[in-house]
């Protein structure tokens, strides 16, 4: 063999140089491997991009929630679901359904990696978060793609819908699944703060699963699938959410880039070019105590941190009201508190005026808006900081999903029907007093500029709560299951999706009826309110359950064919 010979130090440095580089660096010609751009993410960038997802699930802005808050009549809007006519081709709808399984497969990509690397607590949290996700879409649609769903990568183009109480079957499974890798105290790899919702707290999140768990038997209690057992062990294991500081709730903040933290109800209203949502007359008047059936004189406490007017007592809609007739060209319009707003169903004279500057705005409570103080204010004046105008609001109002007065209220019906023993009248005091914390704790948090008062304590809490009990003491079975499931919708404002189930499945809170011969709502403003015409206002049934988006029909071969909403009920409304 020939040795190489070297002429120079220069040629003597590139071959060492070259053998080098080829000696450390062995995947140098790797080039399928990009390093600066893995394929595989991180437990803690996966589940933190999961709980957003979550988060936006059923959500006010572009998803649900903007639907479900007219079907529970605590607002009121001029587009479709106005009348109950959600379509199939609805873009909030069809939302929440994309994002309800694109959350889904990243959660099952979750809970593979982690199984993997035995990161027991990471799994115990996607399966949680997994069983939410699919029991709010049985609770939405009824029967849903699951056993097949989420596997292209198994060539499953055109997943089956599975039956609703097979799905619901395998979310009780996936339920004490969860809490036993939550119990892990083996994990090297534990979440922190990339668990947007506990901070990696194990103990919270199986409160939490025991207390969605009682959430789900209750709304299974009137059917032939309660597992009686199951139920029973349940409230022997007793460990349940024990303050709001447990809450199941999304945190927002006043922090605009790099994206938006502010709540999305927030965004949708004060931050908006054009607020189409308006607040419900009919909640409203239960709140001021004019609904002669329920809450009669006893007026609740929370209107000015559920509510914020822009008119001020007796102010006139700037551009609009005659002071000289009286007539304020209002379709709804209170002016002893400056609440103006449109009917449910309306067909009135006055229902498409423009409300820019005189239209009620969700408070401090429900979007992290202003508290009324009384004073008014524009707010598009006030969010572009004009002067003379009160100061911005911060948007800062979680997006609550399963609270601790929530829970008190489940409780409170399971005492009332007989599934589980207890004082009902305690309970609902309880409860009641929960729901004016949970208030207190969100304007604690807001970081308002305003003096607002707390609830807690108060002598108007002191009086509502003694003159709910008294009505409640004075009812039958039926009036108070009416009392507990009307007090939790005022309570849970702002987060529908339990409400829709609710009232669904009780027929409580009672809604207005614009197609009513009687007089539903209290305040009369001289505009012939309610006009019905031969057509009627309610020109579609109340939806049982919504479309399936009409995308995934058309594109799903395997999908049902589109269903008729007033018909088809989700398998525990009874």
């Amino acid at each position: 063999m020939k040795l190489l010979k070297i002429k120079n130090n220069s040629s003597i440095f590139a071959v060492l140089l070259l053998t080098t580089l080829f000696l450390s660096c062995s995947d140098y010609l790797d080039v399928d491997t990009d390093t600066d751009n893995p394929t595989v993410a991180p437990l803690n960038q996966l589940l933190t991009n999961i709980e957003v997802a979550v988060n936006n699930i059923g959500d006010f802005e572009n998803y649900t929630g903007s639907i479900l808050q007219v079907y529970t009549h605590q607002m009121t809007v001029r587009e479709e679901q106005d009348q109950y006519g959600t379509r199939g081709d609805n873009i909030n709808m069809l939302n929440d359904w994309n994002a309800t399984y694109l959350a889904l497969t990243d959660i099952n990509t979750l809970i593979a990696q982690a199984t993997a690397s035995n990161s027991s607590i990471y799994v115990g949290i996607a399966q949680m978060q997994k069983a939410y996700l699919l029991a709010n879409a049985v609770d939405l649609w009824g029967d849903v793609p699951y056993s097949e769903a989420n596997q292209l990568a198994s060539g499953i183009l055109s997943p089956k819908f599975d039956n609703q109480k097979a799905v619901y079957a395998a979310v009780f499974e996936l339920i004490e699944t969860a809490k036993e890798n939550l119990s892990s105290t083996t994990d090297l790899v534990k979440p922190g703060k990339d668990d947007l919702f506990y901070g990696g707290d194990a103990e919270k999140w199986i409160r939490f699963a025991n207390t969605f768990k009682l959430k789900l038997y209750n709304q299974l209690r009137l059917t032939s699938d309660f597992d009686q057992v199951g139920f029973d062990a349940l409230i022997a294991e007793d460990n349940f959410f024990k303050s709001n500081a447990d809450d199941f709730e999304f945190k927002r903040y006043n922090k605009l880039a790099p994206t938006d933290e502010r709540n999305r109800f927030f965004l949708e209203s004060y931050n908006s070019t054009q607020f189409t949502t308006n607040m419900s007359p009919w909640f409203y008047e239960i709140l001021k105590g004019m609904n002669p059936n329920i809450h009669n004189a006893n007026p609740d406490p929370r209107i000015p941190y559920y509510f914020f007017n822009q008119l001020k007592k007796d102010e006139f809609p700037p551009d609009q009201g005659n002071e000289e007739t009286g007539d304020p060209k209002a379709d709804y319009w209170d002016a002893s508190t400056g609440f103006f707003t449109i009917r449910f169903g309306s067909i009135g004279p006055n229902r498409d005026f423009s409300t820019e500057n005189s239209g009620t705005y969700p408070g401090i409570f429900p979007s992290g808006g202003r508290y009324d103080d009384g004073k008014g204010g524009v707010v598009d004046k006030i969010m572009a900081g004009e002067a003379g105008q009160p100061t911005a609001p911060t948007g800062i109002a979680p997006h609550r999903i399963l609270t601790y007065d929530e829970f008190l209220y489940i409780q409170a019906e399971l005492m009332q029907v007989g599934k589980i023993s207890g004082n009902v009248a305690d309970k609902l005091e309880e409860a009641m007093q929960a729901s004016f914390a949970k208030v207190d704790q969100v304007v604690a948090n807001n970081g308002t500029d305003q003096v607002v008062p707390k609830l807690v304590g108060s002598a108007g809490v002191t009086t509502f709560i003694e003159g709910i009990l008294t009505e409640f003491n004075a009812g039958d079975a039926t009036k108070k299951l009416e009392i507990i499931m009307t007090q939790k919708w005022v309570a849970t404002f702002g987060d529908p999706t339990d409400q829709y189930t609710d009232y669904r499945r009780t027929g409580f809170p009672i809604l207005a009826n614009p197609d009513s011969s009687s007089k539903e709502y209290q305040l009369d403003n001289g505009d012939g309110f309610p006009i019905i015409d031969s057509q009627t206002v309610l020109n579609n049934a109340f939806q049982q359950s919504l479309f399936w988006p009409q995308s995934e029909l058309n594109t799903n071969k395997n999908a049902p064919k589109q269903k008729v909403p007033g018909d088809y009920k989700i398998f525990w409304d009874n």
